[in-house]
Parts: C-alpha cells; structure tokens; sequence
C-alpha cells in the first residue's frame, strides 16, 4: 500500500512538473476563465523584470559594498561593521524592508530595488572585508618597501588575492537576490513572482511554471559565478592546493619510501 501511494504521489509530482512546463511556452485560459496567462510572452516579460531588477540591485551593491570593504579590510579597521552588517542582512525580511520605505519610496521598482540591494549588500561587504584581511601581511609590507602607494597596494596584491572570496560574495549575494525578487508583487512590481503569489488567477500550475524559471535562473547564475571564481584564483593558489591536497591523500607506503 505505502509502495502504491508513493507511486501515486510521484505520478502527480511529474504531472504537475510537466503542466508547469507547458504552461511556460503555452498560454491557457486563466483560473477564472476570463483571461489568457502564461506562454513565452508573458512568462518572458517577467523574467525580464525579474533579471533587470536582480541585476541592477547586485551591481549597485557591489559598486557600494566593494570600496567601502577593499580600503576597511586594508586598513584592518570594521570588522564590527563588516559582522553586523552580515547579521543584520540575515535578520531582517525585505518584506519589512519594503513595507518600511512605501512612505519613503512608493510602491513599484524603486522600493523593490532598494530592497533587493540592501540584501545583496551584507555578503559582498562581509567576504571582501575577510578576504582582503586573509592576505599576508608580509607580501603588503614588502610592496610598501618597494614604493608603493595603499591605493596601488590595493589594486595590484590585495584584490586580485582577494578576489575568489569576493566572487563567493557576489555569488551568493545574486543567488539570495534572485530568489528573493518573487515579492516584487507586493511592492507593486510584476516578476516571476506573480504566478506564484497570485494563485487565483495563474493557479497552481503557473505557480509551479514561474518557480521553475526562477529556479534555473539562480543555478545559472551560481554556476556562472562559479565558473568565475575558479577563473580569478591565481595560478599559485591552485598549484598549492593541488600540492597539498597530494599530500594530504599519498597512500602511507609512498610517505614512508620517500621519507629519508
């Protein structure tokens, strides 16, 4: 019996799975009956609002948080800023967010956006902060005694060793910011989240549609960033941790023939 029912579950899942994907490239009658929803138009159209949005969030947080992180992390100063802020990220919904700036902002993409940015703030400022605080103090103080500027230290040893823990920030920060762009509707601004919050209108089929979009775009993203981050390593880092992981798996019959 419980293998039957779970068969019957599965069959379900795949039918609503599959009805999700038509539902992305072929309109249907909505709900109600009174409108046509779904297909490439509409589905395309909100994705579009919902990428331009993440999109534009994430790049203002990395051009805020980015500075503010490289010069505070060379300094070795706010670290308390760089935790809290992290914290602070976690702690607080966007729905509040948004909720909290109507009077300030309206509704629609401004307040949405803003949100979205504050979001996308904590993880880049944190990682960058960390980062550039990991880098060996003696590699800054030989480029000190070679004439450089802290401006030219910055830019030419602390970012590019930083730099694959910061694209770990961004990664992460467009993974939350996508994920979290399905409220827009109720700051007024239509994304992929409207099928998934407006039930009574695109049902749960085109709920079911949306969240599969959204959930593609936030594994490209993060496989792209991925692929990022890999590319920024420096070659040096890689060969150590090639090195090392060679050494933390030599089968002991190898340690013990090359040990003197």
């Amino acid at each position: 019996m419980a293998q039957g029912g779970g068969g019957v579950i599965l069959a379900s899942a795949l039918t609503d799975f599959t009805d999700g994907v038509r539902f992305i490239f072929q309109a249907r009658e909505s709900s109600a009956g009174t409108v046509q929803v779904g297909g490439l138009n509409e589905v395309g159209h909100m994705a579009g609002n919902h990428l331009l949005v993440s999109s534009l969030a994430v790049a203002i947080a990395i051009a805020v948080a980015l500075p503010i992180a490289l010069v505070l992390g060379h300094k070795g100063r706010g670290e308390f800023i760089a935790v809290s802020t992290s914290n602070i990220g976690r702690a607080v919904p966007s729905l509040a967010i948004i909720a909290f700036f109507v009077a300030f902002l309206g509704t629609g993409f401004t307040n949405l956006c803003f949100a979205l940015i504050l979001l996308a703030v904590p993880p880049i400022l944190t990682n960058t902060y960390v980062a550039v605080r990991q880098v060996d103090r003696d590699l800054v103080d030989a480029a000190r005694g070679q004439g450089l500027s802290e401006g030219q230290i910055i830019r030419t040893i602390e970012l590019p060793l930083a730099l694959p823990t910061i694209f770990g920030g961004i990664r992460l920060s467009s993974v939350n910011v996508l994920a979290t762009a399905i409220i827009g509707p109720l700051a007024g601004y239509e994304t992929l989240g409207t099928p998934i919050l407006s039930l009574n209108v695109y049902g749960f089929t085109g709920a079911i549609g949306a969240a599969i979009v959204v959930a593609l775009m936030t594994l490209v993203a993060d496989a792209g960033f991925a692929g990022v981050q890999r590319l920024s390593t420096p070659k040096g880092l890689k060969v150590v941790k090639g090195d090392r992981r060679r050494m933390r798996f030599r089968p002991p019959s190898q340690r013990s023939a090359q040990s003197p």
